[in-house]
């Protein structure tokens, strides 16, 4: 490896702590590395980051790449809009602002106001905007702020006509959205304060529901569900259009939830029981005529669309109304109409429905690729919604709900020429011969010499479909003559119900064999190389890298995991993570379970000897959604054992989190390290642009 500075990473001092899993003993030396507040913490965090500044410094190229980032991204972006009381609301930004701003307009060429600007919120940017709801008639709206990246938020309450804050805030909110029940208040969920550990990684179990009336303390707020009494980890809650009807979903994992609805005409009415039970997933998508509309996989594994009288709402009185298909559906409403978004090999297709459940005519897309929105409320004529693909940049198009008719709305200002580009789907086998997609994207003309970086992105969990995307950060790579491919592993929701669980549990090793049959395909067709070869990925996607270089470390040159949940035998011990069951199992539920996780768990299936790939793990020292801890002690794990000289190295990221709600100078330096990284390590000089 050329020019390389001699590694000598920081010492990691170990300590004598064990645990007993059905007769096993594990070592665990670096569990006090899972104290976030600890100064030795925090000192070992600073040490980690000069050791990782100083070889990504001696990259000579490495702020050649920031530049080129910071032009690609010098663009106006605009979101999709939406509408409230007499306003049009969209988020706009100038081009490198650290946050999107919300801006507002009467009506189409009328003059745009600036509505919030989360840019404000903090000195440093590190505040972000998490999400913000308005009363029906729009003259009120609450925002949620998050400091840091944290999950946990902060509500303020503004009059959007004079935008004058009104009321307390209200403080500690997590996993929430907000509820308006006219202008008298709005409901929120959130948990206590844990009672071990820090507020950023101390373990929460009981999520509640409460009822905030406005011009009282948040202190005299009403509990309505949840709580010790019902015990549920996750529970969301949302109002009928005519705000007739509170739902209440519940869940205690990631996957399957109770349904619950409530009159709110009566103020005697009692929650009133839909389903009762965690074993699917289910939504009540509208209210018409004493008439509910739900989403639901019940007996359909792709999902479909049921109806059912109010009086009796239970599901031996469901009726399709939109039957199961052999594609996986994601449904919308708007203007009197019904949005069928199905996933046909991970690319969407979709059609429109009268309330009735006739099919009225299929929208024609731009071409292969992903689209997102058709959603808007109920007297609305005109929608919009977002099309995007691997080579075509987000275009907002305006849809006439009459008509049929889609007409461009915004396109995207970035510079960049899709006729140099070309992306395509294939197919590979598995190790058990299942049969998986890959999109593959690249330059016209691309030779396949086995000498192309390339990068293999991956996820394979949680039931989240990885459909096309435009990736203005793959620019980079893609102007370089690199490759990137996404595979649609198992664990994700591409086809439905069975391709999740086929990646789930004991079932887990599916998803890694996926991801390495995947890079195979690449070096067999010869794109590329395991000499030029990088796997990436977050969260989830970050435990997918860590296990693959554990399992078949000669098979990339580079690892990128992020934010990874990286020690199996502990994930649930934390924050939310026990929520994370039903995809992954525990140590604790059985023995069989636990010598599954501790054979794949990426802190405990390193092993000494062994050359592990170049890696830089990425994290944030506020991620309370996946804790760094995992990534600490998998890197301090990688540099004891690594026996190459390929650098294993930690970027942490401070007065950040899991990703959401990062400022943009911060985004484009993390990025601009990893392909400094890995462009440096694959030997390949970055040839200027």
């Amino acid at each position: 490896m050329k020019n390389l500075i001699f590694m000598t990473y920081p010492h990691t001092k170990e300590i004598d702590v064990t645990d007993n899993y059905f007769g096993t003993i594990v070592n665990d030396p670096y569990r006090w590395l899972e104290d976030d507040r600890s100064e030795e913490t925090k000192a070992w965090v600073v040490e980690q980051n000069k050791c990782s500044n100083a070889f990504l410094e001696q990259i000579p190229f490495r702020n050649a790449i920031k530049d080129r980032l910071l032009k690609l991204m010098d663009y106006e972006k605009f979101s999709q809009p939406f509408k409230e009381g007499r306003y049009t609301y969209y988020y706009k930004n100038t081009g490198l602002q650290n946050q999107n701003i919300l801006y507002r307009q009467e009506k189409d060429g009328s003059i745009e106001e600036l509505f919030l600007d989360p840019n404000t919120f903090s000195k440093d940017a590190s505040h972000a905007l998490a999400g913000i709801s308005f009363s029906k008639d729009g003259s009120l709206a609450a925002y949620q702020i998050s400091a840091a990246g944290s999950d946990w938020t902060t509500v303020v309450v503004i009059d959007t006509e004079s935008k004058a804050e009104i009321g307390e805030r209200i403080e500690r909110v997590k996993f929430s959205g907000i509820a308006w029940h006219g202008n008298k208040g709005f409901y929120y969920s959130t948990y206590d304060q844990p009672d071990a550990g820090s507020h950023l990684s101390g373990k929460t179990s009981a999520h509640k529901l409460y009822f905030h009336v406005l011009g009282t303390t948040q202190a005299a707020d009403k509990l309505i569900f949840g709580g010790l009494e019902q015990p549920r980890r996750y529970i969301g809650a949302g109002l009928t259009e005519d705000e007739q009807y509170l739902v209440i979903t519940a869940a205690n994992t990631t996957s399957g939830n109770e349904l619950y609805i409530k009159d709110l005409h009566d103020p005697s009415a009692e929650i009133i029981t839909i389903i009762d039970n965690f074993e699917k997933n289910h939504d009540v998508l509208l209210h018409e005529n004493g008439k509910l509309f739900i989403y639901t996989n019940l007996d359909a594994a792709n999902g479909k669309i049921v109806t059912v009288d109010l009086q009796q709402p239970t599901p031996e009185n469901w009726q399709d109304l939109i039957a199961e298909t052999e594609n996986v559906l994601t449904p919308s409403t708007a203007g009197g109409k019904i949005f069928a978004n199905y996933l046909k090999d991970a690319i969407s297709l979709v059609q429109q429905y009268s309330l009735q459940g006739e099919f009225e005519k299929t929208i024609e897309l731009p071409g292969p690729g992903t689209a997102v929105g058709f959603s808007g409320k109920s007297e609305e004529t005109e929608i919009y919604y977002t099309f995007t693909s691997y080579i075509y940049p987000a275009t907002i198009f305006k849809y006439d709900l009459t008509s049929g008719r889609s007409d461009v709305y915004r396109k995207s200002g970035i510079d960049f020429d899709a006729e140099n580009f070309e992306s395509s789907q294939i197919f590979y086998k598995s190790k058990d011969g299942t049969t998986i997609p890959m999109i593959i994207t690249h330059k016209k003309g691309l030779q396949r010499n086995a000498r192309n970086p390339t990068v293999l992105y991956g996820y394979g969990g949680f039931n989240v479909s990885l459909s096309p995307a435009f990736n203005n950060a793959a620019i980079v790579l893609l102007e370089q003559g690199g490759v990137y491919a996404v595979a649609n592993l198992r664990g994700g929701g591409e086809y439905g119900e069975a391709w999740h669980l086929a990646g789930t549990k004991l079932k887990k090793q599916n998803v890694f064999d996926d991801f390495i049959a995947a890079a195979e395909y690449l070096i067999n067709e010869q794109y590329t190389s395991s000499a030029y070869l990088a796997g990436m990925g977050g969260s989830n996607g970050g435990l997918l890298i860590g296990a693959t270089i554990a399992q078949r470390p000669e098979l990339f040159k580079v690892a990128l995991p992020a934010v990874g949940v990286l020690d199996m035998l502990r994930y649930h011990q934390f924050t939310a993570g026990a929520g994370w069951a039903y995809d992954y199992g525990t140590s604790e539920e059985s023995e069989e379970m636990f010598n599954y996780l501790y054979h794949y768990s990426p802190v405990h299936a390193l092993k000494p000897g062994i050359a592990y790939p170049a890696t830089l793990v990425t994290t944030g020292d506020h991620d309370d959604r996946v804790v760094p801890a995992h990534s600490f002690k998998f890197i301090a794990t990688l540099q004891k054992l690594q026996s190459d000289d390929a650098p294993v190295l930690i970027r942490i990221e401070t007065n950040a989190g899991h990703g959401a709600g990062k400022p943009m100078d911060k985004v484009i330096a993390e990025i601009a390290d990893k392909w400094a990284f890995m462009f440096y390590t694959m030997e390949i000089d970055y040839q200027l642009i």
